[in-house]
């Protein structure tokens, strides 16, 4: 007799919907949320749809996540029109056991930094393959003046970081941005607190200061939570 077929495990795509309709818990109806960029983030925006009572805006930190949330009737503010927000909800490319993050592979960290700044707390949501023990495996986003590229790129390389211009690559302020690969970031506050002083430095994808309060984890099991 056959064994009964095991179910299938759940794909990257299904995680990302499961940490997206997990974050809804930590918005509040009528409050104004702040909204990170992403493809796990536009799986929150699209609950978000289906919150009751909705939420009264957001704050958006890319013109894609501004785009999507207009679509589904939610209004978007500026970042300067509010003092603070309840909740951020982001995703990140790299994630720690103390809630220390990479983010920027979508090329929106310096507005994702400015809009987590704006919050009370920080929802991480993720699938189980961003949790890394030691951040660095994925190359570190840094967003910079175009003329003062070459210059950090020299300063990254004498600390054995691999920067690579991102080809094509204008972000929404105008910046260009190197991804630096080969860091071992055994200490990310004190990295990022270091290179965001470089001149020509308009922003650091580690996000330590500014690191999660919360993160949602997508696992073959479920939802994991995790508070820092």
């Amino acid at each position: 007799m056959s064994s009964p077929a095991k179910p299938a495990a759940a794909s990257q795509a299904e995680l990302k919907r499961l940490v997206g309709e997990a974050a809804l818990a930590y918005v509040q109806a009528g409050s104004i949320v702040g909204v990170g960029t992403g493809s796990t983030v536009n799986c929150f925006i699209d609950a978000l749809a289906t919150l009751p009572g909705g939420v009264a805006g957001a704050v958006s930190s890319s013109e894609a996540s501004t785009a999507r949330l207009r679509a589904i009737g939610v209004p978007v503010l500026e970042a300067s029109a509010v003092e603070k927000l309840a909740v951020y909800i982001d995703g990140a490319d790299e994630i720690d056991a103390s809630g220390c993050m990479i983010k920027g592979g979508g090329g929106a960290l310096t507005r994702e930094k400015i809009v987590a700044d704006l919050a009370e707390r920080f929802v991480c949501i993720a699938d189980g393959s961003k949790l890394v023990e030691q951040l660095g495996r994925f190359p570190l986003p840094v967003e910079v003046v175009p003329m003062a590229a070459a210059q950090i790129a020299r300063r990254f390389a004498k600390l054995g970081g691999r920067p690579v211009l991102r080809e094509g690559v204008v972000t929404d302020n105008g910046g260009h941005i190197l991804d630096v690969h080969g860091l071992a970031i055994a200490d990310p506050a004190a990295m990022e607190a270091e290179v965001s002083q470089w001149p020509g430095v308009v922003c650091c994808g580690i996000f330590a200061r500014n690191r999660a309060s919360i993160c949602l984890l997508g696992t073959a099991e479920g939802v994991r939570t995790m508070r820092f």
